[in-house]
C-alpha cells in the first residue's frame, strides 16, 4: 500500500490454505503482510482459504494458526477473533457467495460452460512463455447461446472468457508495472469447477471484496493469478486492491519451495 494513503485504511490479509504445513515461503510472506499493516498501523485479516474439502484439513488449519502465532505475527480479524465484522474467514463456508458472483459474470457475459477436458486442452498444445500452463484455444469456447432466464448449474466447468491480445496490466508495490498478454501469458481460465465448488481466482476475488482488503501480498509465483483476478474485479465492477508480490524462496537447486515442514516456518520468528 501507498504510504500517501492514510493509516488506517490498510486491510492486509494472510491467507494460508490448510492442505499441508507452512514451508519458508509462506512464512517469509506472512511476516511481510504483518510487517507492512503494522508499520501502516492497519488492520491484518486472517483467512483460511480452505476451498477444496479433499485436500483442506482442520489438523492443517490449527498448525498453520499456531505456526504463524509463533513467528510472532497477529491478526485483528479472522476466525477465532471475536466481533469480526466481515466474515465468515473459512472460504468453505462461502459458497453461496461465490456462486452469487458466478451468475452476475454469466449474466453479463463473461462466464460460460465448458465441457473441454485437461487432455483435451493439454492436447492442442497451446503454452505460455514459460511452458508452466497450457492456454485454453478460442476455438473450444462453446458457440451455444445462453438461455438467461435460467441459472448457471453448479455441476459443471465455468470459464472466464478474455480478450485475445488485450494488455493487463497493474502496479506492484515492490516490483512496479506489472504487464501480461491475454492469449500468451493466460487465456480463458476456470472460475467454477464442476464437482461443484469455486476456483481459487473467483474465490480470492469475492473475499478480498467483502473484506476490504486493501493491499494483497503474495509470492511473486502468483502473478499471472494476480493479472486474471484484475479481469474479475473489473468485470464485477468492484475496485482492484493493490498488490505486493514478495520473491520466492528457491532451494539450493534454484527451484521453488513446495515441500512444507513445520520446523522451517519457525526459523522466521518476528519476536
Amino acid at each position: 500500500m501507498s504510504e500517501d494513503n492514510p493509516k488506517n485504511f490498510y486491510r492486509g490479509r494472510l491467507a494460508p490454505t490448510p492442505s499441508g504445513y507452512l514451508h519458508v515461503g509462506h512464512a517469509r510472506t506472512f511476516c511481510t503482510a504483518w510487517k507492512r499493516a503494522r508499520k501502516l498501523d492497519g488492520t491484518l485479516i486472517l483467512r483460511m482459504d480452505d476451498l477444496d474439502p479433499s485436500r483442506c484439513r482442520e489438523e492443517f488449519a490449527d498448525a498453520c494458526k499456531e505456526d504463524i502465532r509463533k513467528m510472532g505475527i497477529t491478526w485483528d480479524e479472522g476466525p477465532d477473533v471475536e466481533q469480526s465484522a466481515h466474515g465468515p474467514y473459512l472460504q468453505s463456508q462461502c459458497s453461496d457467495l461465490y456462486y452469487e458472483a458466478l451468475v452476475r459474470l454469466w449474466r453479463k457475459g463473461f462466464a460460460y460452460a465448458c465441457k473441454k477436458t485437461r487432455k483435451e486442452i493439454r492436447g492442442a498444445g497451446l503454452s505460455n512463455p514459460t511452458k508452466d500452463e497450457f492456454l485454453f484455444p478460442q476455438e473450444f469456447r462453446s458457440s451455444q447461446v445462453e438461455d438467461l432466464s435460467q441459472t448457471p448449474s453448479k455441476k459443471v466447468n465455468w470459464r472466464f472468457r478474455t480478450n485475445w491480445g488485450d494488455k493487463i496490466s497493474f502496479p506492484d508495490n515492490r516490483k512496479g508495472n506489472v504487464q501480461f498478454e491475454v492469449g500468451r501469458d493466460f487465456s480463458d481460465f476456470l472460475i467454477w469447477r464442476k464437482d461443484g465448488f469455486s476456483s481459487y481466482e473467483l474465490a480470492t476475488v469475492v473475499d478480498d471484496q467483502r473484506m476490504k482488503v486493501s493491499e494483497v501480498v503474495r509470492g511473486e509465483d502468483l502473478l499471472v493469478s494476480s493479472a486474471r483476478q484484475c479481469l474479475i474485479f473489473d468485470a464485477l465492477g468492484w475496485p482492484r486492491p493493490e498488490f505486493y508480490h514478495c520473491e520466492l524462496v528457491l532451494d539450493d537447486k534454484g527451484r521453488k519451495l513446495s515441500k512444507s515442514t513445520r520446523s522451517i516456518a519457525r526459523s522466521f520468528a518476528t519476536s
